[in-house]
């Protein structure tokens, strides 16, 4: 590995070509991801802190949506700050180091969203499909394994695509043709055979993400045929609405990330690639919390009795 290592780090800078160079484009881009990253981190940073304080939201769902607001803040903070530097300034230099962090962090939270959401998908089947057992089936400590699971083989798969990453001899040319460290940007820079990363990708890709899809999208199956099968309108709606804002995030998350990775690579797709990646990469994090909250009325309750007392308090105080 030494000799793959220095390798790498005679040129220790890559330069992230991102988008295209037009001021015009450069200064929307700036301002809409500015405001899509701080909308992303205050919402959720307000999930996170609602999900922690009040008791209502102590049960399984929010327990996992929690997890996804803490995935989500590393998420968009592990890519979208370099990206409005770059913007910005235009300095498009990122070490080798950084750029290997970049990707660990990045490959890291995309693993563990995948099986997060697969998690809560199993959780509203069992809410609606088994109610009676929910308790017994949904207890803190199954909670507990499957966010912990979610977080570790999120972490070792990003560990040993990293490892496999560092230990690729290097091109000269170090342009990257995206808007931050992407795996497979990074492959193609590599003078190295890269048969063996490229198979444990695809491999990775149906395990970690068509996989959990395929679970996910049977636990719906078995959901909306328990929901059909409600005698009242009022009962279909409410059992649905319970699920509604985590299958939006689901289509919204799975529909970009897996085209993104699984469509056949060329030359003319890569401006694609990159917005598929912005979307989830930036969009998606950001309504998360805005679709859970939305939606949601225990989260509207919960906040709406966080700013009363904020009030209350702020009027009891001494003048």
């Amino acid at each position: 590995m030494g000799g793959h290592w220095k390798n790498c780090t005679e040129h220790p800078e890559f330069h992230l070509v991102a988008f295209s160079r037009s001021v015009k484009l450069q200064f929307t881009l700036f301002s809409g991801t500015l405001l899509v990253y701080m909308l992303a981190i205050v919402g959720n940073i307000v999930i996170t802190i609602l999900v922690c304080l009040v008791p209502q939201l102590h049960t399984p769902m929010y327990a996992f949506l929690c997890n996804l607001s803490v995935q989500d803040i590393i998420y968009v903070s592990a890519i979208l700050p370099k990206f409005l530097v770059i913007t910005i300034t235009g300095d498009t230099r990122i070490s080798f180091l950084g750029c290997i962090t970049q990707m660990f962090l990045f490959v890291f939270c995309v693993g563990t969203e995948f099986l997060l959401l697969t998690s809560m998908a199993y959780d509203r089947y069992v809410a609606i499909c088994i109610p009676l057992h929910y308790a017994l089936i949904m207890s803190r400590r199954t909670c507990i394994i499957l966010a912990a699971v979610s977080w570790l083989i999120g972490f070792l798969d990003s560990l040993a695509q990293s490892w496999m990453v560092v230990d690729l001899a290097c091109y000269s040319i170090q342009d990257i043709n995206h808007f931050y460290c992407d795996l497979k940007a990074m492959i193609k820079l590599s003078s190295s055979d890269t048969k063996v990363i490229r198979t444990f990708l695809s491999v990775v890709c149906v395990v970690l993400g068509f996989l959990p899809f395929m679970l996910i999208l049977t636990s719906y199956a078995f959901i909306i045929s328990t929901i059909v099968k409600i005698r009242t309108t009022t009962g279909r709606v409410k059992a649905f609405s319970s699920c509604s804002s985590h299958l939006i995030v689901v289509i919204l998350f799975y529909g970009t990330s897996l085209v993104s990775y699984m469509k056949p690579e060329s030359e003319a797709s890569q401006e694609e690639d990159k917005l598929l990646s912005l979307i989830y990469t930036a969009v998606v994090p950001m309504l998360n919390p805005i679709v859970y909250s939305l939606r949601n009325q225990e989260v509207l309750r919960s906040i709406k009795n966080i700013g009363r007392k904020c009030s209350t308090c702020k009027l009891g105080l001494p003048g």
